[in-house]
């Protein structure tokens, strides 16, 4: 699964559409708890969504999937 079949997905749940990369982030999340997704699939959609803009709320920064300098 990549960003785009990720967005469908979104539109075909939520019966509107959005390029917000956060809001795409938790559709993500929520998509593997329910095991909608693999692992796999999971981390890297995360990371291209973090690459994108997408932020993690402050409390879990310390588990992003991006390396920080």
């Amino acid at each position: 699964m990549d960003i785009q079949d990720l967005k469908c997905k979104f539109i075909q749940s939520r019966d509107y559409t959005t390029d917000d990369v956060n809001a795409l982030l938790d559709f993500a999340k929520k998509a593997y708890i329910h095991d909608e997704i693999s692992i796999k699939e999971y981390r890297i959609l995360i990371r291209e969504l973090e690459i994108q803009g997408a932020v993690i709320p402050e409390i879990h920064h310390e588990d992003s999937l991006i390396e920080h300098s």
